[in-house]
């Protein structure tokens, strides 16, 4: 998959290929995988795409805040022949003309307490105070129907919070997963399987370890090969 991004300005990183695996692996328990999804905050569309291309019977609707990503999310569907409907705004703000069987995201998460990129750019995808934890999630519970799904990634640190907000709003998690940059290192990332209306209990997936001395792990390679994407910086 060819993926354009912006020379200056976020581009896509591991957690966003991390993220595609883990819904992979969560929605092997579907027989039919089919529906209407959407992608928040898509900026240059790698997440929605990947999940399209992968997934025939899903259709892709794109959410972004940012004029120059709105350009990259139009450019790479359209580069890679995949049909995609753009919301154009705040996510929290916009008032959607469908539900949505499922929502994956990559929002900014870090904390807006940290010292911060002058980069306006970067500010918005990177910092939750542009998307607060609670408002992204209070919203995905009004669009998502009664069975609906939720993937996202998140500041480990955050988890709390993250379990706080997902049951006030109505979801059960049914999955997580850790994202360790190294064996003996504290986690960095958790990444989450949450579902509306649902009673399950919730499964604890195997940690994944990024780095072995210095290279990636078996499994991250394997993440890799099964995403196969090439970049390419442009102007936006």
């Amino acid at each position: 998959m060819v993926l354009y991004q912006p020379k200056n300005g976020y581009c896509y990183n591991s957690d966003t290929h991390f993220l595609y695996y883990f819904i992979c692996q969560n929605l092997k328990a579907f027989k039919n995988i089919q529906g209407e999804f959407l992608d928040i905050g898509s900026g240059s569309g790698i997440l929605g795409l990947l999940l399209a291309r992968d997934y025939a019977r899903l259709k892709l609707n794109q959410c972004e805040v940012q004029k120059e990503f709105q350009h990259l999310s139009q450019k790479n569907a359209q580069t890679n022949k995949i049909e995609a409907q753009l919301y154009e705004g705040d996510f929290t703000e916009i008032a959607f003309d469908k539900t949505f069987e499922m929502c994956v995201s990559n929002p900014p998460f870090y904390s807006s307490s940290v010292i911060k990129s002058e980069n306006k750019n970067l500010k918005i995808a990177r910092y939750n105070d542009s998307m607060p934890l609670e408002k992204f999630i209070q919203k995905c519970s009004r669009i998502l129907n009664q069975k609906g799904k939720l993937f996202f990634c998140y500041d480990v640190k955050q988890l709390n919070d993250i379990i706080l907000f997902l049951n006030k709003y109505k979801f059960n998690i049914q999955a997580m997963q850790f994202i360790h940059p190294k064996k003996d290192k504290e986690a960095s990332l958790v990444m989450i399987y949450a579902r509306k209306n649902s009673k399950s209990l919730t499964t604890i997936n195997p940690a994944l370890v990024v780095f072995e001395n210095e290279n990636f792990t078996q499994d991250v390679q394997t993440i890799y090969s099964k995403t196969n994407t090439h970049s390419i910086k442009v102007e936006v």
